[in-house]
């Protein structure tokens, strides 16, 4: 790889690339847990609002996607803390780049462009992340994500795993910090 990835919408003619990336990184990190079966099924699921890809020398090296909320642990946390609506909320997920790429701060450009799309549209970002994944989890916190509790991730045929649930503060650090405050 010889230059710097470039963040841009997913099209349809990205999924195979996004499919390929998919199934290495879960090959090197274990990551996903679940969609590996049929990557670009999964990429491209309905619940997507929209997602982007890294792309470096033509190849997509990355993916992040904002999903609709659909009972997931990280929105009802959130909601329970604050009393926002689902309406006004989006999963950040699906998040992935190969391991040659993350040199480049790929995922953190992937992550800002999530947020700066979100932030445009007053839409308040959660997520969910398995605590095995320590390097995620220290770039959303580095970028300013609030640890709203814990979860058990559900997937497969009755495989669970911990995780940690977060809120971007969209709206603003006080009003998360406040709702956080409240619960705990």
């Amino acid at each position: 790889m010889t230059s710097r990835p470039h963040v841009r919408p997913i099209t349809d003619a990205d999924l195979p690339g996004v499919a390929k990336a998919l199934v290495e990184v879960h090959a090197t990190d274990g990551y996903p847990v679940e969609g590996v079966a049929d990557p670009e099924a999964w990429v491209s699921s309905p619940a997507v609002l929209t997602a982007w890809v890294a792309v470096e020398d033509e190849r997509v090296v990355g993916h992040i996607a904002i999903m609709r909320p659909l009972g997931e642990d990280a929105v009802a946390l959130w909601r329970e803390r604050s009393g926002e609506t689902a309406e006004r909320m989006g999963v950040l997920a699906r998040l992935f780049v190969v391991r040659e790429a993350r040199k480049h701060a790929t995922g953190e450009t992937l992550m800002r462009t999530a947020m700066a799309y979100a932030e445009e549209r007053s839409l308040r970002l959660v997520l969910d992340v398995m605590t095995k994944d320590t390097a995620a989890i220290r770039l959303y916190e580095r970028l300013g994500w609030t640890n709203i509790g814990e979860a058990t991730h559900h997937y497969g045929d009755g495989q669970e795993t911990p995780a940690i649930c977060y809120v971007w503060p969209a709206a603003g650090t006080a009003d998360v910090m406040g709702a956080a405050a409240r619960v705990r």
